[in-house]
């Protein structure tokens, strides 16, 4: 007996849309490792060093909504493969400053279907506002859920 669909945007409809998503940027995430040799997490720090150089990794963290601890083994992979370089803050030892090496630009310049570019596509389609709209709700119920 199949579980019938509900139209209304109820909580649990809402969830299974949001773990339905999290599941194809989890598949999308493998997918990437094969054809662009890194995962989805990894190419959107890779895409945030790009675009603020020297971000101290405590900041990018708070961006990211990932805990210290976790984003420190990626960059560890990262800055491993040669894609990005840690370097001490000379102002603050504790902190790390991250850069892209030229290496990491290939990377990002591979042209395989990425979660950005594939996202991109699709909100390409939506209403400016609509995305917005999206955006705010997910951080509300990001927020909600990290209480």
């Amino acid at each position: 007996m199949a579980i019938p669909h509900n139209p209304a945007p109820d909580s649990l409809e809402l969830m299974r849309v949001i773990w339905a998503l999290d599941h194809a940027l989890q598949s999308r995430s493998k997918a990437m490792t094969r054809t662009l040799g890194v995962t989805g997490p990894q190419r959107l720090v890779l895409r945030v060093v790009e675009q603020r150089p020297n971000v101290v990794s405590g900041e990018l963290a708070a961006y990211l909504h990932l805990h210290p601890s976790t984003l420190t083994g990626v960059l560890q992979r990262l800055d491993e493969r040669g894609l990005i370089t840690r370097t001490r803050d000379p102002d603050d030892a504790r902190r790390m400053r991250l850069t892209l090496t030229a290496k990491g630009r290939r990377v990002l310049a591979k042209k395989s279907p990425s979660a950005e570019a594939l996202v991109r596509a699709a909100i390409a389609r939506e209403r400016p506002r609509d995305v917005e709209t999206a955006a705010e709700v997910l951080k509300r119920l990001t927020s909600a859920l990290e209480t």
